[in-house]
């Protein structure tokens, strides 16, 4: 059964033993990979941060990050353009971008998560509903960046959030080629 799993899933199945978390294997991906992390976060709060930092030995890869919840605050922590801001909002794939370069530059990291989104309850608008939120994924130079439209109350959109972020993070540190 596990051969078959395997062979439909592949990379997607992160782990075989059910006492081992997500942030668990991305650690220790990072840890084989001597890889440090970073995260700005906005919607997340310091959710995505405190996932990492709940696994025993993140302090080998993870040495800080930001939270960044105001525009003012993107931009003097992380560098986010002012006209990045003013052209696509603090919601958008291009604000996500720059969070996850910025915060990997300033952290001196190999690798970087950024989250901004709109959690809820308030807050949506048509063209930018509750629940979208962008996450960035910074690793050693290359950034890919992905919209979600979670679809539930504000404490599940931020765990929402997180699980993608992570899944994202190692998505990206098992595709490139180091």
């Amino acid at each position: 059964m596990l051969e078959e799993l395997h062979k439909r899933f592949g990379n997607l199945i992160y782990t075989e033993d059910e006492n081992v978390s997500l942030e668990e294997a991305v650690v220790k991906l990072l840890k084989e990979k001597e890889f440090t992390v970073t995260t700005a976060e906005s919607c997340t709060g310091g959710r995505l941060s405190g996932r990492i930092m709940n696994v025993p030995g993140a302090s080998e890869v993870y040495n800080e990050g930001y939270i960044t919840y105001s525009d003012a605050a993107k931009r003097k922590l992380l560098g986010v353009k002012k006209e990045t801001l003013d052209k696509y909002g603090a919601v958008s794939a291009e604000t996500a971008w720059e969070m996850a370069e910025g915060a990997a530059e300033k952290a001196s990291a190999s690798a970087a998560l950024s989250v901004t989104g709109i959690a809820g309850p308030g807050g949506g608008s048509e063209e930018k509903p509750v629940g979208l939120v962008y996450i960035g994924c910074y690793v050693n130079g290359h950034i890919r960046v992905e919209e979600f439209r979670f679809t539930g109350n504000r404490d599940k959109n931020r765990d929402y959030a997180v699980v993608r972020a992570l899944t994202l993070l190692r998505e990206e540190l098992l595709r490139a080629d180091f």
